[in-house]
């Protein structure tokens, strides 16, 4: 439940629906730091399930979470990332289990090719165990199906809802994270090798002359830190309101994403949005209208915010086409209910 979308996802599902919910999880490891919805939800903590691979740690994640299922005695069992997909789903059939996919590692350069061989292998294992699979974009699914990882049949894709975060005054905000005036460009992530912040520095390279502001934290936060030029303030880990309250414009350099919740929240908080074109982000984005999706390179993410950058007009049609759009197409309540009727239909093949 390390900060970021897939916590907060999780987090309004444990809160929100309603039926009597448990979140088991384990603890955020290295540099991550836990997402502060966990405060406010029933947990139960699997002491040794950590994103490391570590065999004799996961095999004791997966007698831990056994005990906690059997003390809970769920009709349901839901999980999200692999690791936990992978121990939950290796429980007695006699559970009805869903997974959801909060995006793949086909792209992630972290994982090497056999790696990535033996996890598909995996997943392809564990979707035959899997009444439910839940991916948060088509685009998503999709891939995971060329795969040959479920069924059609068993394949759902379910926007998340997103709540619009609160805004602040722009030179408050601005004051408040030691940012200049003037037009500046946003990233907020993760600072780690899928999200490519080497990409995002990159082009702040090639455009001296616009001001980029980086936040959030990860392993390669210090490197990242060490190496910006002098156009690219690194901030860390900071409020998102306040944040995307503070830039002008909102930039995603990942080489993978599910359906990213950060820039839900930009479009929300009227922020146009470059991407690249990877994962679901092209739902995420309607590409010309609300920002722009383009290819996962340099040349193409440069033009993309000079274009931008240039042209106040298209940002304010874009800031009012984003805002509205994503209010209609990430709706909590429709998240909601999606959700539960997938878990009746579970309840009555019981």
């Amino acid at each position: 439940m390390n900060v970021g979308g897939t916590a907060r996802y999780v987090g309004r599902l444990v809160a929100q629906l309603p039926s009597e919910n448990l979140l088991a999880t384990g603890f955020v490891q290295g540099d991550e730091i836990e997402d502060g919805v966990v405060a406010t939800l029933p947990i139960s903590r699997i002491p040794h399930l950590g994103r490391r691979i570590s065999p004799l740690n996961d095999l004791r994640a997966y007698f831990e979470l056994r005990k906690i299922v059997s003390e809970f005695r769920p009709d349901i069992i839901h999980s999200h990332t692999f690791k936990a997909g992978l121990i939950a789903r290796l429980l007695p059939r006699k559970y009805k289990k869903v997974h959801t996919f909060h995006g793949h590692l086909f792209a992630d350069q972290s994982f090497s090719g056999l790696e990535k061989f033996f996890i598909t292998k995996i997943e392809r294992f564990l979707a035959r165990r899997t009444d439910v699979l839940i991916s948060v974009g088509e685009r998503v699914g999709a891939e995971l199906r060329e795969r040959g990882i479920g069924s059609q049949q068993k394949w759902s894709s379910i926007k998340p809802g997103v709540d619009a975060l609160p805004t602040h005054e722009r030179t408050q905000a601005r004051a408040a994270l030691g940012l200049p005036e003037g037009l500046i460009i946003g990233w907020m992530a993760r600072v780690t090798s899928v999200k490519n912040p080497e990409l995002f520095l990159d082009v702040a390279r090639a455009l001296p002359h616009i001001h980029f502001a980086m936040a959030g934290g990860g392993d390669l936060l210090d490197s990242i830190r060490a190496s910006a030029p002098a156009n690219v303030q690194v901030i860390g880990w900071c409020d998102a309101s306040r944040f995307w309250s503070a830039v002008d414009i909102a930039l995603s350099t990942s080489d993978n994403e599910g359906m990213p919740i950060a820039l839900i929240e930009a479009q929300l908080a009227g922020l146009p949005v470059i991407a690249t074109d990877v994962g679901s982000n092209a739902e995420v984005i309607s590409d010309g209208a609300t920002g722009l999706c383009v290819a996962k390179s340099a040349p193409a993410l440069i033009t993309a915010c000079e274009q931008l950058a240039g042209d106040s007009t298209m940002r304010a049609a874009m800031s009012a086409a984003a805002s509205s759009r994503a209010v209609v197409e990430f709706d909590v309540k429709s998240m909601l209910l999606a959700h539960s009727s997938i878990y009746e239909g579970l309840a009555l093949k019981s």
